[in-house]
């Protein structure tokens, strides 16, 4: 990597870091739509997959589980299942909050490194979006359900829904928990992360170890 590529990559860990930390502590990191509430914490994550690959997503999806579980001791945005997680076991609301989203941030960089080589980088910008969103949410709940399936907690969880805590009712539990926010999520991410990744290529800003 030369010099110039060094510089890109610092300024856009740098970007991607400030944007976490403007959503993550400020209301901005989320769009009310009605009764929902979606999140932008995820597009940080996928643009800078999309620019650095699976090193820069695992980066700044590290980031984001690092004040996600900040977020558990009222740091920022408080989370009211955080702190809940937290007085269980804090080591476990550790490993859930920080891996789903530092994996996350890896496999989305991955995808994005591996697609851009078939169908071109600004079309695996959009991909990688929806991706970001889809796996942020999947391991988030599975690493739930996983860790804290037999606690009190998540077993009442799973008696509002009205599921059972089995391999199907798992899996309803977490389409009904998550519902239509997931989808608008990956909706968004899928628009947005696609639109500034297709940009950035347009504009032959990315890749970022061009010459």
């Amino acid at each position: 990597m030369n010099a110039k590529s060094r510089t890109k990559t610092i300024v856009i860990l740098g970007m991607m870091t400030a944007l976490l930390l403007l959503f993550s502590f400020t209301p901005f990191g989320t769009i009310p739509v009605g009764p929902l509430s979606i999140t932008l914490n995820i597009i940080p994550i996928a643009i800078a997959a999309i620019a650095l690959g699976p090193v820069g997503g695992l980066v700044i999806g590290s980031v984001f589980g690092i004040l996600s579980f900040l977020q558990c001791f009222g740091i920022g945005i408080p989370s009211g299942m955080g702190a809940t997680l937290v007085s269980i076991n804090p080591f476990l609301a550790f490993v859930q909050r920080f891996v789903p989203r530092a994996l996350d941030g890896l496999l989305i960089g991955l995808i994005h490194k591996g697609l851009s080589k078939k169908i071109g980088g600004g079309k695996a910008s959009f991909v990688t979006g929806f991706c970001s969103a889809f796996f942020n949410t999947a391991f988030f709940m599975s690493a739930l359900v996983l860790l804290f399936g037999k606690t009190d907690y998540v077993q009442g969880l799973f008696e509002k829904f009205g599921q059972q805590y089995s391999l199907a009712g798992t899996f309803l539990f977490i389409c009904a928990f998550v519902g239509i926010n997931a989808v608008v999520e990956m909706i968004t991410s899928t628009i947005i992360s696609g639109g500034v990744g297709a940009a950035l290529y347009h504009a032959h800003i990315l890749p970022v170890n061009q010459e």
